[in-house]
């Protein structure tokens, strides 16, 4: 059994984002910029929006971020949208969820420009993605490819059930595990809440991709030997032992699972470090885009 380990990879992409930036700086271009939007004060929403800050600070990327009250308006927030599309410094933003009830969160993704959408999660680049063409892939689908790319885990004509599907994760992954292509060329069953049987798909798997959000879902006896397990459930489980009273866990039952498991990503350390880094790595491509366009 060999860990996929997100950790390291992530660490990897920064490194090379951070020689593609110094490389920028000497030739006297601008360095891509990300801003963040973030309206109210959710605690897991603040504390992943500085860990973004953070990390553009890391690979010497200019950032910016907009909090705005619980309080603002949908129409207050769609001007503040209209205005990033419009600042020619900033290179690509995101809207971080969930947004509060007042807000239309379907209009307000629609409103970002779809060339500073480094979410992927604009109708329009969903679609491209889709239909195989250039575009933004959101980070955390994005991710998981990365990972079974520099792991040089085989998916040519192998069976991939994901579990769950989610806009951001479930419905994407199991189109692109089902492109021409490495990673890809893959046979794919996407299952949800409402899937029958599930245990008998599961047990069918060469690739499982779990993103149910379910602590412990999927069990040793719902997997075949030497599956590949891409874990994208983070969920916290209260633990009284744990220093701070929960613990992460995912959909796998990681213990016994991985005795199974030929690759296999960990909870906390697998799919979460990778979904930053591929943001960073989508806004780099969007300020490239961008200097491509003004040539």
């Amino acid at each position: 059994m060999q860990l996929l380990d997100g950790n390291k990879v992530s660490n990897d992409i920064k490194d090379e984002i951070a020689a593609e930036v110094s490389k920028m700086v000497e030739k006297g271009e601008k360095v891509p910029h990300l801003a963040a939007v973030i309206v109210g004060n959710d605690g897991a929403s603040l504390t992943y929006v500085g860990s973004k800050v953070k990390a553009c600070e890391r690979v010497g990327f200019e950032s910016t971020m907009v909090r705005l009250s619980g309080t603002t308006s949908e129409v207050e927030l769609l001007a503040k949208i209209k205005e990033l599309n419009e600042n020619d410094d900033i290179d690509g933003f995101i809207i971080q969820l969930p947004l509060p009830p007042q807000i239309d969160t379907q209009k307000v993704l629609m409103a970002v420009d779809p060339s500073k959408d480094v979410d992927g999660f604009h109708p329009e680049n969903f679609g491209k993605m889709a239909l195989d063409m250039t575009t933004f892939i959101p980070a955390t689908p994005f991710g998981i490819l990365e990972l079974l790319e520099r792991y040089n885990v085989d998916t040519q004509g192998k069976h991939t059930v994901v579990i769950g599907r989610s806009h951001i994760v479930g419905r994407p992954m199991s189109i692109l595990m089902g492109r021409k292509g490495f990673p890809g060329n893959s046979t794919v069953t996407l299952t949800h809440s409402h899937t029958k049987n599930i245990t008998q798909i599961t047990s069918q798997a060469d690739i499982i991709i779990s993103a149910l959000g379910v602590p412990n879902f999927l069990k040793a006896e719902m997997v075949k030997d030497d599956v590949v397990i891409i874990d994208v459930g983070i969920t916290r489980v209260p633990d009284e032992n744990a220093p701070r009273g929960y613990k992460i866990t995912g959909d796998v039952d990681f213990e016994n699972v991985s005795k199974k498991a030929s690759f296999i990503t960990p909870v906390p350390g697998g799919v979460g470090p990778m979904t930053i880094s591929m943001l960073l790595k989508n806004t780099l491509l969007a300020r490239e885009r961008r200097a491509k366009m003004k040539l």
